[in-house]
């Protein structure tokens, strides 16, 4: 199974949190096919590896191509994962646990099936195509509904024996501040994911300090994207301006201390709240990180924005495919 064929064709599949894409590659890595489908939330597990492998059905038919000629699948998922035996451990946003999703896709294609934590892929995708490549070590920072962190270092991402690792948003930053949402208090998610800015906007917003965020998105969370607070702001919301500089802020508290760690070439930003508002953003995060840096290493390093959009963790997860199975 192990084996590569003739025509050389990858696939990368990213379960997000409100949808699933497909992206078949040629052995150049340019996209030949694609399927994209809304995820359904706390459907069957049964249901739900059947979406996945109709995706992935949807985008080689959308190449032209049969499950014969894919020599890889890479699969970018969320939560934490079991990558001995292929399993998802659980991924609350679909209500689902221990899902056998390798098992199930190579049952299904009969090709070598690799799975990777979602932002991992994502900075795997920058390393090999986007904003990190030609580096020693790269670092990736997504601002979300929480806030994902990975590493890749000499080539090979850095994760655990059984699992992925890099949690930065679990970082603990205040003592006895908010909780995040594995219940830790004052960690770099509770106060600086896309999340909790629209949380402490909606506050401002309810308040009157940002009638420009009422009138558009009102005080539902949910309501409160990227979109809305970059809005929000260009339309001279001062409190939200504010809400974001401080996030930012101690989005440079956390960059001091992936720095100190690793003393990574470049830290990647990326996600959707830095594609809205990466102007607001990532100044003042290196504004702040150049103040706490040890001099030695003030120069060592490049903050840059990701580059690959909603692609980074299709690409980076049919890399890892054909990186495991060069391998074998």
């Amino acid at each position: 199974m192990g084996s590569k064929k003739k025509k050389e064709y990858w696939a990368g599949f990213d379960l997000g949190g409100t949808k699933m894409l497909c992206v078949v590659f040629d052995k150049d890595f340019q996209a030949v096919g694609r399927s994209r489908r809304k995820t359904k939330g706390h459907e069957g597990m049964s249901a739900g590896l059947k979406r996945i492998n109709e995706n992935i059905h949807d985008a080689i038919e959308d190449a032209g191509l049969e499950p014969d000629d894919i020599c890889g699948i890479g699969i970018g998922c969320p939560g934490p994962l079991d990558f001995e035996q292929g399993v998802i451990r659980e991924a609350p946003n679909l209500g689902w646990e221990n899902i056998p999703i390798k098992e199930s896709i190579e049952d299904e294609f009969g090709c070598p099936a690799v799975i990777a934590n979602d932002v991992d892929a994502g900075l795997f995708g920058e390393y090999q195509f986007g904003a990190a490549q030609d580096v020693r070590c790269a670092f990736g920072i997504f601002p979300g509904t929480g806030i994902g962190g990975a590493c890749v270092y000499e080539g090979k991402l850095f994760r655990g024996t059984n699992t992925s690792c890099m949690e930065i948003g679990h970082i603990p930053l205040i003592t006895g501040g908010p909780l995040d949402g594995a219940g830790n208090a004052g960690s770099l998610e509770s106060v600086a994911s896309r999340l909790a800015i629209a949380g402490n906007a909606a506050q401002s917003a309810y308040r009157g300090q940002a009638p420009h965020l009422m009138e558009n998105a009102g005080t539902d969370i949910s309501q409160i994207r990227s979109g809305a607070l970059a809005n929000s702001v260009k339309a001279g919301d001062q409190a939200v301006a504010a809400i974001v500089e401080q996030a930012a802020e101690q989005l440079g508290l956390a960059v001091v201390t992936v720095v100190h760690l690793l003393a990574p070439d470049v830290i990647v930003f990326g996600g959707g709240l830095i594609e809205a508002m990466s102007s607001q953003i990532l100044p003042i995060v290196e504004e702040v990180a150049s103040q706490r840096i040890l001099p030695s290493l003030k120069n060592e390093f490049s903050i840059v924005e990701a580059t690959l959009g909603d692609d980074a963790a299709v690409m980076g997860a049919a890399a890892l495919a054909r990186q495991s199975v060069d391998q074998d």
